[in-house]
């Protein structure tokens, strides 16, 4: 089977599959920024602590097996039903059968894994634990920006609000109704949660006022707007273009309707209509399983089929493009190693990360794994850290979109590129 790395690397500036670039958009500074390849940050986050031992089963760990009598996933056999048992990886950890979509993936050595990482910071908080991951501050409640938005920052440190120096409106794209912490910060993020929907509210305007006000960007290119108004109306007059309704998924590329395949499915439009997107971030919540988790099939199994499906049909509808993308997925914490009273998990500590593109060393787990007898436990109870989120981060920082200071993207933390773990071809 040919593999992404073979297909073609070049072709020409177009819209793909929403026709020709607008006579105004080639005109703009960095259209001809946008016609050069460049490298493209894709960040999901799993809202609610998704549980990395179901997920990335370690089933060559007997450990696992007595703590989850109920939940825990079979261990891969070879004459068993696919959808009964862990899909091997490597002899000792295996992907949740849910996930046979990303199976390919891992063969064809796109798809990287790193477990027992996250956050250092010992909070069980779903939204504390979600905001130190999003600001990259673990420990730090005060921090406003999000790590995201200051790499940003370090690609163009004088772009701000209004002041983008020749980059695109969308840039920075966050498939969600606000701005997630995320891309907070001084340098421009547009928020989305539907391309066909995207406009600005009518408030107390009104529809005529909204339009008003639209006319008057277009006459003066927004000159007479605030910062914050200017960055919306170039993102949305180009979104204008774009004609999302008409978009077609390349063949193959089967996504799940809502949720997370729904923003997958409109960040791949963005990213193949060349229209300068850097950054792009999506979530996918309902990973707190209290109570019946389920095994192979169940609550955890729903959402995985759901995740699996959205990454694999977005790996298929980038074609060519994949090469330049690097997606990187995340979640606040895990969950128990035991499994609880009512057939489920609670809030943990250390969990799994997914890296997925066209420079990653796929195939292999990377990543310390510290065991899951008693004494390895961290508290008694949890899979113990071995990697810090931000490591992870910094080496798709750093290795992908060429971003050498770290400093400021990760203040306090020492983001030594020797202790990355080499998940990137460099």
């Amino acid at each position: 089977m040919p593999t992404r790395r073979i297909f073609l690397r070049n072709s020409a500036l177009a819209m793909v599959g929403v026709g020709v670039l607008p006579s105004w958009l080639t005109r703009t500074a960095w259209a001809a920024e946008a016609a050069r390849r460049g490298k493209i940050l894709v960040v999901i986050f799993q809202r609610g602590a998704a549980d990395g031992l179901n997920i990335v089963v370690p089933h060559g760990e007997a450990a696992y097996y007595r703590y989850r009598p109920t939940i825990a996933i079979p261990r891969p056999r070879g004459k068993t039903p696919r959808t009964a048992a862990a899909l091997d990886l490597d002899g000792f950890f295996g992907l949740h059968p849910a996930l046979s979509g990303l199976q390919p993936l891992w063969k064809q050595h796109h798809l990287a894994i790193v477990h027992a990482a996250g956050s250092p910071d010992p909070s069980r908080s779903h939204f504390q634990a979600q905001d130190y991951m999003e600001a990259g501050t673990p420990g730090q409640p005060d921090t406003s920006t999000g790590w995201l938005n200051r790499v940003l920052r370090a690609q163009c440190p004088d772009c701000e609000a209004g002041h983008n120096h020749g980059q695109s409106p969308l840039r920075a794209v966050a498939m969600d109704a606000q701005m997630p912490l995320t891309l907070r910060g001084a340098a421009p993020a547009v928020a989305i949660s539907d391309l066909a929907a995207f406009r600005v509210g009518y408030g107390p305007l009104g529809a005529a006022g909204a339009e008003a006000l639209q006319s008057l960007y277009d006459q003066d290119g927004g000159a007479l707007l605030q910062p914050a108004g200017r960055d919306t109306f170039a993102a949305l007059k180009l979104l204008r273009h774009l004609n999302p309704h008409q978009y077609q998924p390349a063949p193959g590329a089967h996504y799940p309707r809502r949720g997370l395949g729904h923003g997958l499915r409109q960040i791949a439009q963005l990213i193949k209509a060349r229209v300068g997107v850097e950054v792009a971030f999506a979530d996918i919540g309902g990973w707190d399983n209290h109570v019946a988790e389920g095994s192979t099939e169940g609550q955890l199994a729903g959402r995985l089929r759901e995740f699996g499906d959205a990454l694999a049909a977005f790996w298929t509808d980038l074609g060519d493009r994949a090469e330049d993308v690097l997606v990187v997925t995340m979640s606040e914490f895990g969950r128990t190693a035991h499994e609880n009273g009512s057939a489920g998990t609670d809030h943990g500590h250390a969990n799994v990360m997914f890296v997925l593109g066209g420079s990653v060393r796929g195939g292999k787990v990377y990543g310390r794994w510290p065991g899951l007898e008693p004494e390895q436990l961290y508290q008694g109870r949890d899979l113990a850290l071995t990697t810090d989120f931000r490591l992870v981060l910094a080496e798709a920082v750093r290795n992908h979109l060429g971003v050498s200071g770290l400093e400021p993207v990760f203040p306090g933390f020492n983001a030594d590129p020797r202790q990355f773990r080499g998940f990137l071809s460099t």
